[in-house]
């Protein structure tokens, strides 16, 4: 990485960009106090703070006056190395303070081991200067510092490069940076950085070649072609080779302690925030950065000054589409000017930051720009990987901030109606892995919002695995997962909605395909919910609470080809409808009364369009499904109404029973006593009845309920809110109802 001519810009003092910025003299003008004051003023922690600032100060001085190469054995060097290392693994660096650490640290001064040792040691507390880098940077064209030296220096940066406060200086050394291509040690990394800083204005036909060479040269590799795809993203007339998909990793981790101790340095600094004062050296505390997901990231201020963007602003006004020139979102300030610039709008640099800007949200919601939406996969992609805290053995301590990242992607997802595939991704490769406990309704939702495509492989990544937790989990983890899969079928029912909305019918006609494949996921996983609902109600004991949330899910199911408008209509498995037939819970009996009546008009519909050939249909419901459909229906009202469940179910996984078993369980009038007054769910209901009806009876006769108090009592079940039930029967026994009220004995 060493370049043929030579040159080094002077050492200049940080300029202050506003007032969380100060350079290190009027650091040391604010850290003179008077030692009587303060001893008697501070507590054991306060003086304890001071002196840390104290001797980082007296470290600062040292290697910024430092001239000539120091032996190793220095005793001085190993003191005031060994304090910069201390503080910045404890409480991490002031921004102050990197200047003068990375100027030392390249520039040839020190041996490689007292280099390396300050590079690792460069643990922000808050913020870095885009000036320390710049100052940095101009060290590489020298033949100061070694090649392992060079390379650390680029991982760091990498590392870092969220917290670096500005970016329009790095970005004017883009073709400085692109320089070192050459060096196949640094390609790599080198690669990696110009992917964080690549623009449209940056890609350029002699950079295009010079990567196509470099791929010649090297072969297929993941660096270059994710260069490569950003390139051909802004500018497809320049990239003309086919290059592969998203890969699973485009860039390896930066190897390196700078990241586990940014991680100790946050998790420290805010446990201690509230007894000690932080250490931060300017005339101001800054921003506070937690990490780089955290919801109060803010995106990069404008590197230029207050005046100067006043008279570009006005400038702009003048004429708002003459130019060509980006829009950096750091003056983005509200809808109006989202609507103005959007045709030039430049996103940030940290990807994570688009997550908490609802104008850039806005924009990737009206937008497909391929090019933020493959930073932002790599973005995430990376962090999910990074993060995993079931992946990461020593990660472990961070999983609420792990937690608050993932609920501010599921937020991101439910704001753009659609999921992000490298959350998909990371769902595959985790559930494995996961223990169904960490995470919990994070990793729920992801499975929510899996982008609808038709996947072959979708049962051994999500299905298999997901059973595997279902089954041997409680009875709330395994509502929980119920309630994630109907949430996943909706979206999955309402981008097939907002498809058709915006296709013409000539395209929807010629797009089988599609709709074929739509229809075979969905089915699928309708079809795998059954099965998972079927063994847990098993398990479970028919437990109510799980019942529930199975029925949930059918009342999606139910209105697939009415309220969705897809060929689809599948029936519960009799292990889901007969628990809930025969069930001792009038709220699930009631929801299921619903379903069915909701069953009959979409298949009366669907019938309905197949008779009328007034339009040829693709897809047309099976016998299987309207015989499935008459066989429940027949069993309900043989158990609400007819009290002939037992001699007349026809399901071969049904309740018919022999009337010499009947006999045998010495029930009187077995016939006509099940029915909607002595069904288990509704007894209770009959009980309080009669207890109106007849006040001054002490025993309970429900076969008093009969005749025009069978109407009465209809009325009275419809008052207490049982609609489905009162739907059900006004479709589906209406007829039976009609005859039977001119009789005076007991249907």
């Amino acid at each position: 990485m060493q370049r043929s001519h030579s040159f080094k810009t002077p050492k200049r003092p940080l300029q202050s960009r506003d007032t969380n910025q100060t350079d290190l003299s009027a650091w040391r003008k604010k850290g003179r106090t008077d030692p009587e004051k303060s001893v008697q003023d501070q507590s054991p922690n306060d003086q304890k703070n001071d002196n840390e600032q104290d001797s980082l100060k007296q470290a600062f001085c040292y290697f910024e006056e430092v001239q000539d190469r120091v032996s190793l054995k220095n005793s001085i060097l190993q003191k005031h190395l060994t304090t910069v290392e201390s503080i910045a693994l404890q409480r991490g660096l002031p921004p102050e303070g990197f200047n003068v650490l990375l100027n030392v640290a390249l520039s040839g001064k020190f041996a490689d081991t007292v280099n390396t040792r300050l590079l690792k040691s460069l643990v922000p507390a808050s913020v870095i200067p885009e000036d320390s880098v710049v100052s940095s940077v101009s060290w590489l064209c020298v033949s100061k510092c070694s090649g392992n030296v060079q390379l650390l220096f680029l991982k760091w940066l990498i590392t870092v490069f969220d917290f670096i406060d500005h970016k329009e200086q790095l970005h004017a050394l883009y073709g400085f940076f692109f320089s070192f291509l050459q060096d196949e040690k640094m390609c790599p990394f080198v690669c990696h950085l110009l992917y964080l800083l690549t623009r449209k204005e940056n890609v350029k036909p002699f950079r295009v070649r010079r990567l196509l060479d470099l791929q010649a040269k090297m072969g297929t590799q993941s660096y270059l072609q994710a260069l490569l795809s950003l390139y051909k993203l802004f500018c497809p007339e320049l990239v003309t080779i086919t290059l592969p998909g998203k890969m699973k990793a485009y860039f390896r981790n930066p190897e390196g302690p700078w990241k586990a101790a940014i991680n100790t340095v946050r998790q420290r600094n805010q446990e201690n925030s509230q007894v000690s004062r932080p250490l931060f050296l300017g005339t101001s505390q800054p921003q506070s950065r937690k990490r780089k997901w955290n919801t109060q990231i803010s995106i990069p201020a404008s590197s230029t000054n207050k005046n100067n963007l006043e008279e570009d602003r006005e400038k702009k006004r003048v004429d708002l589409y003459s130019t060509n020139e980006s829009f950096p979102v750091e003056q983005l300030q509200n809808f109006s000017q989202l609507l103005q610039n959007i045709h030039r709008l430049e996103f940030p640099s940290q990807m994570g930051s688009v997550l908490t800007n609802p104008l850039l949200l806005h924009y990737m919601n009206c937008f497909k720009d391929e090019s933020v939406d493959l930073r932002l996969y790599y973005w995430m992609d990376q962090t999910l990987q990074q993060e995993c805290t079931w992946c990461v053995a020593d990660n472990s301590q961070y999983e609420e901030e792990f937690k608050n990242f993932l609920e501010t992607v599921y937020k991101t997802e439910c704001f753009l109606q659609e999921g992000f595939s490298s959350c998909e991704e990371f769902l595959y490769k985790s559930l494995p892995l996961w223990d169904g406990f960490c995470c919990r309704s994070q990793i729920l939702r992801f499975v929510s919002w899996i982008p609808l495509r038709s996947c072959s492989e979708i049962k051994s990544h999500l299905y298999d695995p997901l059973a595997q937790l279902f089954l041997t989990s409680s009875l709330y983890f395994k509502c929980s997962v119920l309630e994630s899969l109907k949430e996943l079928l909706q979206n999955w029912l309402n981008c097939h909605v907002t498809h058709l909305d915006s296709e013409s019918d000539s395209e929807v006609n010629s797009s089988n395909t599609t709709l074929s494949g739509l229809v075979n996921v969905v089915a699928e996983l309708i079809h795998f919910v059954g099965w998972i609902s079927t063994v847990a109600l098993r398990l479970e004991s028919n437990h109510t609470f799980l019942l529930h949330f199975i029925l949930d899910f059918y009342e999606t199911v139910c209105d697939m080809y009415l309220r969705y408008n897809l060929p689809l209509l599948i029936m519960p498995p009799p292990g889901v409808f007969y628990a809930v037939l025969l069930g001792m819970d009038s709220v699930n009996l009631n929801q299921l009364c619903y379903i069915m009546y909701r069953y009959r008009t979409n298949l009366v519909t669907a019938k309905e369009n197949e008779l009328s050939k007034k339009k040829i249909l693709q897809f047309k419901f099976s016998n299987q499904t309207y015989q499935e459909y008459n066989r429940y229906i027949t069993a309900m009202v043989g158990c609400l109404w007819t009290s002939s469940a037992f001699q007349k179910d026809i399901h071969p996984q049904g309740i018919s029973m022999d009337d010499e078993l009947l006999k045998k369980t010495a029930v009187p009038d077995f016939k006509t006593s099940f029915n909607i007054v002595c069904h288990p769910a509704m007894m209770s209901y009959a009980f309080f009845y009669l207890q109106q009806a007849w006040p001054d009876n002490t025993t309970v006769d429900f076969s008093l309920i009969k005749g025009k108090e069978w109407n009465r009592y209809l009325e009275y079940l419809y008052l207490q809110g049982l609609k489905g039930l009162k739907v059900f029967i006004e479709s589906s026994v209406n007829r039976i109802s009609q005859a039977s009220h001119s009789k005076s004995g007991n249907v």
